[in-house]
């Protein structure tokens, strides 16, 4: 049955029975998988291609050692069809696998009669040391519904939120009629930022006209704007104009100016200050697009491309909705797809604005929540993408702040509750509270009182340049990191050589990048002087020195911790860089201050990797893990998870020397943006023998939007095409043991 479900989930079983523009799409996805088998496009898998996946003989049906086309489908349709009954699957389980199982015939299966025991303890669901038909029906009807992850054995005590919203979003076909493609567009009159009127009449060409929204504050419109400028010159040459319409109300018009400067934008540029366009239009996000032919008939809306979107970036588009659309107009023929849904920030429409009675203002509420959960990167200057440090800079994306705290993507903190505890244990717990929560979305959805400015509390203020002070001493690169306007980069690798003539201790670091904007994370490695500077794939894997994440930029420790630099080390900078839609250069810097006196613990990070990870094509749930037993007492002040772009949800459990488990940290729902340290406010102590285990949930099906490629099996590497599993610790240790066992 694993297998079965392995093959129903692969890549050639994406031609399903389903109808309409999904179903097309999904038959072109199948059409390009078969050809990347097929590779003498001779229109059939045969020979040496037959080794591409050791599925393939599977769909061989009449067993000539080749495989068509045509008779691939029929045989992956056939296996859906065997999925869609898999609610039978006691029936077919007890006509073969079963029977052949049961030895002596008893009905029932013993740990002894199943070729894998580690299947034993998943089918033996009333552990009552042995294993009914009906008991191995249901957990075999159980992994059909979860896609099959995998055996019985494999069954994770980890639940990935299946049920919520992920927190990437990809573009969705959606129905065209049912959002508005196939009427005519209103003639409205916008307003030019030199102040002119003009008509969408204007503006078209003899084939049409593309209206593209965007907003210089949102970071995936300045990623498709080299895309836009490209399709400036196409569109002109194919007979259609382009007019840029800036989506959001109110925004700063210098701000505007320099974002077409920036990206060379030379199509006209207006205002929808009033929303009409986005009510004639029903706008939803900041980077839609809209195809309206030479009558002004809505003919596409939805996404440039599918190349960027909310958690994920990819190398190239897969898919080119609008020049496809363009495309099946000039030819005078319908486009296979007329709507999708465009990954962007969350535009404030009025439909949504059901006025609500609430007695929370901004000045006296609204401002204090942000301040305490979100300013601390939105505010100028800072990590965040736009400001949130003023009411209209507020009103300015309320639609982006509704839809992000809907989702739970924002404020950043992914860390399920942990059973038996009434209070978070995390220092760091950035999750807004109940109150907070309804407050604030109660508030986006009235009429977003003021109040009172005399009820405002007193702006935070943010230092300079090095938010831990002045350091003692800075490590700095050599030359800058080029980073390329767009697509994705491999990781790269800064070696800075230390010349301190004696070892020093840190009790506090910051990592400053030159342009933090295309900075996703930094992992720092220390070496001895004179040892061998490991990089590529095995970096990182034991252990880190420090790390930087957006949001999490600095650590300074508490009197009598820190960390150890040895004299003259070397040190080791591993940056991942997600380019935005402009080529820069970045140039990494480490500013360290030093305690005056050694420490009294010293601080470690220690990596708990599982370096033999596989993850089979078109699995979405796919489950590792890893366990250590402990050799001395251990207090930890931290976990951190550290998967790539596949990864969905961690965990971290620990046996105790008695037996009990407990759950250390469980993320239900894992973001590769966001990999967060999550600090115990109190060390926790873990005794001597205990058994630390980490389990991954992987997504590696093509409903992943980041996924960079759903039929490869995936294991251990460096790059974000790769994967990792590594359970991060920090934990601290006596500098010197004699003298605190002596105190003790």
């Amino acid at each position: 049955m694993k297998k079965v479900f392995s093959i129903l989930l692969g890549s050639l079983a994406l031609a399903g029975s389903v109808v309409g523009l999904r179903a097309q799409a999904q038959l072109t996805e199948f059409d390009e998988k078969f050809k990347a088998f097929d590779k003498n496009s001779d229109g059939m898998i045969s020979g040496d291609e037959m080794n591409g996946a050791n599925y393939l003989p599977r769909l061989d049906l009449n067993k000539d050692g080749k495989v068509t086309r045509d008779e691939a489908f029929e045989a992956t349709q056939k296996m859906r069809k065997l999925a869609g009954n898999v609610a039978t699957a006691g029936d077919a389980f007890s006509a073969g696998v079963f029977k052949r199982m049961d030895k002596n015939n008893d009905g029932k299966l013993t740990a002894e009669e199943l070729p894998n025991k580690k299947w034993f303890t998943g089918l033996d669901t009333n552990k009552d040391g042995v294993v009914t038909l009906d008991e191995a029906a249901k957990v075999i009807a159980g992994l059909g519904k979860r896609g099959g992850a995998g055996s019985p054995g494999t069954a994770s005590p980890i639940k990935p939120a299946d049920e919520d919203p992920s927190f990437k979003d990809a573009p969705q076909l959606l129905k065209g009629s049912e959002h508005g493609v196939g009427r005519m567009v209103a003639d409205i009159a916008l307003k030019t930022f030199k102040g002119s009127e003009i008509k969408l009449s204007s503006l078209a060409g003899k084939n049409g006209l593309v209206i593209a929204l965007f907003s210089s504050s949102c970071p995936i419109s300045g990623k498709l704007a080299p895309e836009i400028a490209r399709l400036e010159k196409d569109l002109k040459e194919q007979g259609l104009g382009m007019l840029l319409v800036n989506a959001p109300p109110g925004q700063n018009a210098e701000q505007i100016a320099k974002f077409i400067a920036d990206y060379k934008l030379v199509s006209p540029v207006a205002s929808d200050a009033d929303g009409k366009l986005a009510q004639e239009l029903a706008a939803t996000t900041t980077t839609e697009v809209f195809l309206l032919d030479s009558a002004r008939t809505l003919v596409y809306r939805g996404a440039i491309n599918d190349q960027y979107g909310l958690g994920y970036t990819k190398d190239k588009p897969q898919h080119h909705y609008l020049r496809d659309a363009v495309a099946s107009m000039l030819r005078g023929e319908p486009s296979e797809l007329v709507a999708t849904s465009a990954p962007g920030c969350a535009l404030d429409l009025p439909a949504q604005k059901a006025v609500a009675s609430t007695l929370v203002t901004y000045h006296r509420d609204i401002a204090r929540i942000l301040q305490s959960n979100c300013v601390e990167c939105h505010h100028k200057g800072g990590v965040g993408p736009f400001a949130l440090d003023s009411f209209d800079a507020v009103i300015e994306h309320a639609g982006m702040i509704r839809k992000q705290v809907e989702s739970g993507a924002m404020p950043p903190w992914f860390a399920a509750p942990l059973e038996g505890l009434s209070h978070s244990p995390w220092s760091n717990d950035r999750s807004l509270s109940e109150r907070d929560r309804t407050d604030l979305l109660t508030w986006l959805g009235s009429d977003r009182a003021k109040g009172d400015v005399a009820d405002a509390p007193k702006p935070r203020i943010f230092p300079g340049e090095w938010s831990i002070g002045k350091p003692d001493a800075i490590i700095a690169a050599s030359k800058p990191v080029s980073v390329k306007a767009e697509g994705t980069m491999p990781y790269q690798h800064v070696t800075v050589s230390t010349d301190f003539p004696e070892e020093r201790w840190v009790r506090g670091y910051e990592i400053l990048p030159s342009a933090r904007e295309v900075v996703h994370h930094v992992i720092v490695s220390v070496f001895e002087k004179g040892s061998r500077v490991s990089q590529g794939g095995e970096e990182g894997a034991q252990g880190y020195w420090a790390a930087y994440v957006p949001g999490n930029s600095k650590q300074v420790y508490p009197e009598g911790f820190a960390r150890k630099l040895p004299a003259g080390a070397m040190v080791s900078f591993q940056i991942h860089y997600t380019p935005n839609g402009k080529a820069v250069e970045d140039t990494i810097r480490m500013g360290l201050l030093f305690a005056k006196t050694p420490p009294k613990y010293v601080i470690h990070t220690t990596g708990l990797p599982n370096a033999r990870i596989s993850i089979p094509p078109g699995e979405s749930n796919h489950v590792e893990t890893a366990q250590r037993r402990l050799p001395t007492d251990i207090n930890v002040m931290a976990w951190m998870a550290h998967m790539h772009v596949r990864g969905k949800a961690f965990k971290f459990e620990v046996t105790l020397p008695g037996g009990k488990t407990e759950t250390l940290l469980d993320i239900p729902k894992y973001d590769f943006n966001w990999q967060l340290r999550y600090d115990y406010a109190m060390p926790h102590f873990l005794p001597r023998g205990s058994t630390v285990k980490i389990t991954a949930v992987y997504d590696n099906s093509s409903g992943n939007p980041a996924n960079p490629d759903p039929t490869k099996t995936v294991r251990w590497g460096q790059q974000t095409f790769d994967e990792m599993m590594i359970g991060y610790m920090e934990h601290y240790t006596p500098l010197n043991p004699e003298v605190a066992d002596a105190k003790e």
